[in-house]
């Protein structure tokens, strides 16, 4: 670890919007962190809450406080005023949501001196990953294997050249701007570097189904807007999994939807063979082969059988919301039309209201 004449400044940019529930305890976890205070500086920056966050953050004579009022507020939005506020060599981006680990900037910092090195990222661990399936699936998914990757997500250090270079982040983007972000470090000649360490701790807070939904819609919408965004340079990135929810679910759908129209009129025994068979290929394709893939998920996860299998399915059903999101994407494109959040409806929670 590097002696503490040796640390350089920090800027820690928290966004948040309407999220009075949560911005304290971020706030606190910087500054009782192992990192010393007169090399840090925090700056909140907040997308038009009508909360009391604005006045939560402003009760830390150690925060800059950046309000923004945007008729419709995105991440990228919300980090770039914050990290243009400062001037610090490196850039801790949190959202309003987590907990700075006591010792994660320490540890960033030492990993920052290969020069090479644009951006760090650690682990993400979730408060209550026991209160629901969502959460639990959203702490299974967080992180990586440690080493050289190929993105990073809303919490992670950057060098401020870095920032610079690749132009910061995407304004546009409802979702995806992180990992969009990742690309162009990556193609500046950055490498982004997984910790093995402890970085956040987070409460998703997603205890509904209908959370779970909307979340994986917009996660589709954000595929296909990051993809459109790197469709010209010929690049892998993302087009994996792009084909994974085209084909999957589509494939799913179509066969499914013959399969229904075959049985409404053929009304007999041959109609319904077909039918079934139908339904069949669909559900063959949509399920496979995560499906029956239980012992790879229990190797690669450390998870158990009943565990690998509740995520077989998670990752096998998640496609068809995520390719609903796709078709919004592509509607808003070709209507003008595009996806955009509302003030009024973002906001941060709790796994237990009132904790």
């Amino acid at each position: 670890m590097p002696a503490p004449s040796e640390l350089t400044g920090i800027d820690c940019v928290i966004i948040g919007v309407n999220c009075e529930k949560t911005l304290e305890r971020c706030i606190q976890s910087i500054l009782s962190g192992r990192y010393p205070d007169r090399k840090l500086h925090v700056i909140y920056s907040d997308g038009g809450s009508t909360d009391r966050s604005v006045a939560i953050a402003r009760q830390f004579s150690q925060v800059t406080v950046v309000e923004l009022t945007p008729e419709h507020p995105t991440p990228g939005l919300g980090r770039n005023a914050g990290w243009k506020k400062g001037q610090s060599p490196y850039v801790q981006f949190l959202d309003s949501d987590t907990i700075l680990d006591p010792d994660w900037l320490m540890t960033a910092v030492d990993a920052m001196k290969n020069p090479a090195v644009g951006a760090v990222r650690g682990y993400r661990k979730e408060l209550h990953p026991e209160r629901s399936f969502f959460n639990w699936i959203g702490d299974l998914e967080w992180n990586t294997t440690p080493g050289e990757c190929d993105s990073f997500g809303g919490d992670v250090l950057i060098r401020r050249s870095a920032l610079t270079e690749s132009g910061g982040y995407d304004e546009e983007l409802v979702g995806g701007e992180d990992p969009e972000l990742s690309w162009r470090v990556s193609r500046q000649g950055w490498k982004i570097i997984m910790l093995d360490a402890l970085m956040t701790s987070h409460d998703l807070a997603m205890l509904k189904t209908s959370q779970y939904l909307k979340r994986s819609f917009r996660s589709g919408y954000a595929f296909a807007a990051v993809k459109r965004r790197i469709s010209g340079t010929r690049s892998d990135f993302w087009k994996a999994d792009w084909r994974r929810i085209v084909i999957k679910s589509s494939g799913f759908i179509i066969f499914s939807c013959i399969g229904f129209l075959i049985l409404l009129f053929l009304r007999n025994l041959p109609g319904f063979v077909i039918f079934l068979l139908s339904l069949m290929v669909g559900c063959t394709m949509l399920f496979s082969p995560r499906l029956f893939r239980v012992e790879k998920f229990m190797k690669e996860n450390r998870l158990n059988r009943t565990d690998a299998k509740k995520y077989a399915w998670h990752c096998s059903l998640v496609v068809l919301p995520q390719f609903f999101g796709f078709i919004r994407f592509y509607y808003g494109e070709i209507f003008n039309k595009p996806l955009r959040n509302k003030r009024s409806a973002l906001k941060t929670g709790l796994s237990t209201p009132g904790t």
